[in-house]
């Protein structure tokens, strides 16, 4: 597929969408790559991530600061910085981000969806907090979004030791 030209610039806006800690650029639409490729930058608060879901697209996510804990088809792992994974179309896959200041990721999906109106109208579907399930759903299908569960949740740390 032909590739048009594309410029990203550092200070272009973000999405945000505060119900599940995030933030994003989308830094290669889908049209630059005839369909192809998106690539997304994704900024998460600590303790923060996506609804456990699948799709059909795959999404390779390459960690740019901190550490997240993924889960893809029930198998869970540690993912930091430097490190990269790829989630193929249809697996059940989430993440949470367990370090405690924001991480970042950039993710590349194929083939490319129109992840700028996604994420726009995911925001606007949150913008009350996170919907019930009902409504996630109903988003989700309109996308090809399966919404299987709740975000995944940071391990709790043992309690800090008082005094010795």
């Amino acid at each position: 597929m032909p590739f048009q030209l594309s410029i990203s610039q550092a200070d272009e806006p973000r999405i945000a969408i505060p119900a599940i800690g995030l933030q994003l650029r989308v830094r290669l639409p889908q049209y630059v790559s005839g369909g192809s490729v998106a690539i997304v930058e994704t900024t998460n608060a600590p303790g923060f991530g996506p609804p456990l879901h699948r799709h059909g697209e795959t999404e390779i996510f390459y960690v740019t600061a901190g550490r997240y804990l993924f889960e893809v088809d029930g198998r869970q792992f540690e993912v930091r910085q430097g490190e990269m994974v790829t989630v193929p179309g249809g697996c059940a896959h989430g993440f949470v981000n367990i370090g405690d200041t924001p991480a970042s990721q950039l993710v590349t999906i194929m083939p490319g969806m129109d992840a700028l109106a996604f994420f726009t109208e995911l925001g606007e579907a949150m913008r009350a907090g996170r919907p019930d399930p009902a409504a996630l759903a109903a988003f989700g299908q309109r996308w090809g979004v399966e919404f299987l569960g709740p975000p995944l949740r940071a391990p709790q740390r043992p309690a800090a030791r008082s005094g010795a």
